[in-house]
């Protein structure tokens, strides 16, 4: 058995990357999303690879089964069980809103309804003692009433349990006890951080998805048994790293952001390869564009995920270890579409893969971005997905040219002006996780994957001013790529507070002891029988009197409380501008990572035999660079490109799984990995 094989599940297609880690090669395929039941575009993407699960190593499994459900509010009936008094924690909230001035402002509706909440007399407080014992009696009359209403999960979240879980625990071994059939999710099991509103979230989101998730894991477990496959299947999680999927069943939801933060490890790999460790990542696929920062090889980590936030509204929090991510519905089946003022949008709605754009021929007659890159002659209709998928340039004329109307412009103008509004969207995206947190783009690379990304990267790093812009191999299959450079990984926090002025490092051993010893044991057998555990610190910081925190990292360079100090005042710095060196400083919640050291494919050199540039040159056709003019461009095969290779835009890349755009005034190189790396032309 020697292929790595790594599947993600996306909202337009399904990806699979295999190593073969006998002869380094890899094999690729892309089918569409089968949304009716995911687990059938899955086993259709082993297919078309024409790989033999039996032979599979190595199996890790992305998907968006978790973010849809709780979007598409498929989830399962679930009720809130909290300590008496707290019964109203989800409908009071948060008092701070996105949209201050909107009058008619409505806070989300919760996931769970008032009449599904119910209190237990019990206490503890905020050190962990018990104040007052849990009513296991009234327990019993819970569960008569969720068995009564049909409830399929259970959320427990008892007040202070971050800092004592006892209680939680007992009211979960009685509960199962009386509902075997209805999963129970604990908060502590989840999360051990302070913020009752937003653990009662976070705990209720896990619980809405785990029957969901549940259902699907043993579906494609058992279809990909079927077909070979005798290894432990991972799921990717939304932290970087993987887990079993007996681990992801009980907390799925740290799989909210599954397949984008493949991702990111992946941007960080192809980073540290090239030497720029510093990295802007941009993902465009068929929905959504996503994007993120790495610095020094580490990207950002953050734990107030927010589900559903936007400028109007304040969406869920989801206190789980999230790559800090920026996401916009703008991707290549993102429609157009034109409000009652005439003005013109693109997204959030998406064709997504059944019908998807217009061009597809499969039923869809809205505009897409991927029509409007077809109208301007980006796309090759003969070409897309190498040939396997054929897409219609008349169709896509058709649907865009009825948009046009609406505003008075040619399918031509039209198809310019929503790529052009893709691209405001996206630059806004990747200011967002730069500009707006205190970093220049100028001192890193951009790293675009993803179906559209390698289509739009160009323009974006241009106005970004980023160094350079690098396209990797297998730029549509990115996500799944990632997977099979991650590794099995952990993330532990713990609420706990310390002031550093009475506290010194000893103090915060105690607590990581604690932490490493709880690591080691989640991360079970994971990995493949690999004992050497890597373990990451961190704190978060704040002033005394603050409201949230600062993230400060704590490894063997931070020899005293001060060096820690200093190390948060410059964080804080950056991040807002100022410093208050007098003011004491407060440790609120310790995080531990870790990691078990596995072994992962080796990116390797591409080899030059067989490939130049008189064979890779194909037809050339005429592209509409929109503000740089129409232009004949030269096209070139990725896959026969030497290393080395360099020319000039305007000029097309293609392969089977994306297209990239090189505008004029760049030039385009192939590295020696492999990469597609584009920058501006030095004035001569």
């Amino acid at each position: 058995m020697s292929l790595r094989i790594a599947t993600d599940v996306g909202g337009t297609f399904t990806d699979l990357v295999a190593f073969d880690e006998q002869t380094g090669n890899v094999i690729a395929s892309k089918v569409s999303t089968t949304p009716s039941e995911f687990s059938r575009g899955v086993l259709a993407s082993v297919e078309a690879a024409d790989i033999d699960l039996a032979e599979a190593s190595f199996f890790v499994h992305g998907c968006t089964v978790v973010i849809n459900a709780i979007t598409e509010r498929k989830g399962a009936r679930t009720a809130l069980v909290t300590t008496k008094g707290f019964r109203d924690v989800l409908l009071i909230g948060r008092g701070n809103r996105p949209d201050m001035y909107n009058l008619r402002y409505h806070k989300p509706e919760p996931f769970v309804r008032r009449r599904l909440c119910f209190e237990v007399p019990e206490r503890v407080d905020h050190h962990g003692a018990v104040l007052e014992p849990l009513d296991a009696d009234a327990l019993d009359v819970i569960a008569d009433r969720c068995a009564e209403l049909g409830v399929e999960a259970i959320a427990v979240c008892f007040l202070h349990s971050y800092a004592n879980p006892d209680h939680e625990r007992a009211a979960r071994d009685r509960l199962a006890v009386r509902l075997p059939e209805v999963a129970t999710t604990i908060s502590s099991d989840v999360t051990r951080q302070m913020r009752e509103y937003e653990r009662s979230s976070t705990t209720i989101l896990n619980a809405y998805v785990q029957p969901v998730l549940d259902r699907y894991l043993t579906q494609l477990q058992e279809g990909a048994g079927a077909r070979g496959l005798a290894r432990r299947p991972y799921v990717m999680q939304s932290n970087g790293g993987t887990a079993s999927f007996d681990r992801a069943r009980r907390t799925p939801i740290n799989m909210v952001e599954s397949g984008p933060a493949a991702g990111i490890m992946g941007a960080a790999r192809i980073g540290r390869e090239i030497g720029e460790p510093n990295v802007i990542y941009l993902d465009i696929g068929g929905t959504t564009a996503k994007c993120s920062l790495i610095e020094d090889g580490k990207p950002l980590m953050t734990t107030e995920y927010k589900l559903e936030w936007s400028p109007q509204s304040a969406g869920y929090p989801a206190n789980v270890p999230v790559t800090d991510i920026v996401e916009i519905g703008a991707g290549g089946g993102s429609i157009a579409w034109v409000d009652d003022t005439g003005g013109l949008h693109v997204g959030p709605r998406s064709a997504g893969a059944e019908p998807g754009p217009a061009c597809y021929g499969k039923g869809g007659s809205s505009p897409t971005v991927t029509d409007a890159k077809l109208v301007a002659g980006v796309i090759d209709p003969d070409y897309f997905l190498g040939g396997r998928l054929k897409v219609s340039r008349q169709l896509a004329l058709e649907a865009i040219g009825r948009l046009g109307e609406a505003v008075g412009t040619s399918p031509e103008e039209t198809a310019n002006g929503i790529i052009r509004l893709a691209n405001a969207r996206m630059i806004n995206a990747l200011r967002l996780v730069s500009v707006r947190r205190g970093y220049d783009p100028r001192d890193f690379v951009l790293v675009a994957c993803g179906g559209g990304g390698a289509m739009h990267a160009a323009a974006l790093g241009a106005e970004l001013r980023v160094k350079r812009t690098v396209i990797p191999p297998l730029a549509g299959n990115f996500s799944a790529w990632g997977m099979l450079v991650t590794e099995p990984r952990i993330d532990l926090i713990r609420t706990h507070l310390l002031r550093t002025e009475h506290s010194d490092l000893p103090d915060l051993a105690v607590v990581y002891d604690s932490l490493h010893a709880e690591a080691r044991q989640g991360l079970g057998e994971e990995g493949g029988g690999s004992t050497e555990l890597m373990i990451t610190r961190s704190v978060e910081m704040r002033y005394t009197g603050q409201e949230h925190t600062v993230s400060v990292l704590l490894d063997d360079e931070v020899a005293a409380m001060a060096d820690l100090e200093e190390r948060f005042h410059r964080a804080h710095e950056r991040l807002y501008t100022f410093a208050l060196g007098d003011t004491p400083i407060e440790i609120v919640n310790f995080h531990l990572t870790g990691h078990l050291a596995v072994s992962t494919p080796a990116i390797s050199r591409l080899d030059a035999d067989g490939r130049s540039a008189e064979r890779a040159r194909k037809a050339g056709r005429r592209v509409d660079f929109d503000a740089d003019g129409v232009h004949e461009c030269a096209v070139y095969e990725r896959e026969l490109l030497p290393p080395g290779f360099s020319t000039e835009g305007p000029a097309v890349v293609e392969e089977s799984s994306s297209t990239a755009l090189v505008h004029p005034g760049q030039r385009v190189t192939v590295d020696e990995w492999g990469n597609l790396v584009i920058d501006a032309v030095a004035a001569r």
